[in-house]
């Protein structure tokens, strides 16, 4: 299903601990009750996510910018697939169920292993990460009705790690997507195509992480019997 709006993201601090987009924390006083919402929302997981955590399916951490969910590919796709098994969807609504409720930011990540792929679906790992993070935002909207603008997806391919890709353990590890649920609000900025390049020109320091988002112009259709 196409999807009517592209969003692009730009970084402007890199967290080389972890390896993904970072976003600086922003002092606000209500700081400590978003943090306490995340620890409720990461207790609530661990309890309806029991199976899959203990199958080493999913895991849960917390980093500066929130809580990180997960998903390793053996527990959600086939190797080299985009499309999410049928088997995980009562995975996924359990996570959905939760996080429907709340209305924090979704950012979802996908990472792949540095093994190259070239197959007739994908021609590069950058692809199949970009694939599988753009299928998961396309179900949260589509099929558990989240609001698009809480939602940002991104590919990074084999460059952020978790492991050592020396072994098919770590590997394995590597292969996932994540679905971040941000303390911080997302930043959306709609804009047509002739501000394109300006905008992603400016790096807007102020907001290191941003969800620029592109809605494509709708062209007049001819009129009857021309």
């Amino acid at each position: 299903m196409p999807f009517s709006t592209v969003q692009v993201i730009q970084n402007a601090k890199h967290n080389t601990d972890v390896g993904r987009i970072a976003s600086s924390p922003r002092e606000s006083p209500g700081i400590e009750s978003e943090d306490a919402d995340l620890s409720a929302l990461q207790n609530e997981l661990q309890q309806t996510l029991g199976k899959e955590i203990a199958l080493h399916e999913i895991a849960l951490h917390r980093e500066t910018e929130g809580l990180v969910i997960s998903l390793r590919e053996f527990g959600f796709f086939d190797s080299g697939s985009a499309t999410l098994k049928p088997a995980a969807l009562p995975a996924l609504d359990r996570i959905a169920s939760l996080l429907a409720i709340r209305n924090c930011g979704l950012r979802i990540e996908g990472h792949t292993d540095n093994i190259p792929i070239h197959t007739a679906q994908m021609s590069s790992n950058w692809e199949l990460s970009a694939a599988r993070s753009t299928e998961l935002v396309r179900l949260l909207i589509t099929r558990y009705r989240f609001a698009p603008e809480r939602l940002a997806a991104a590919g990074f391919a084999e460059y952020h790690p978790i492991a050592s890709n020396a072994t098919e353990q770590g590997r394995a590890l590597n292969r996932r997507v994540d679905m971040v649920v941000l303390k911080n609000p997302v930043v959306l900025w709609h804009f047509q195509p002739r501000c394109w390049s300006a905008l992603l020109e400016a790096r807007c320091l102020a907001h290191p992480f941003i969800a620029f988002t592109y809605t494509p112009p709708i062209k007049a259709l001819p009129a009857a019997g021309r």
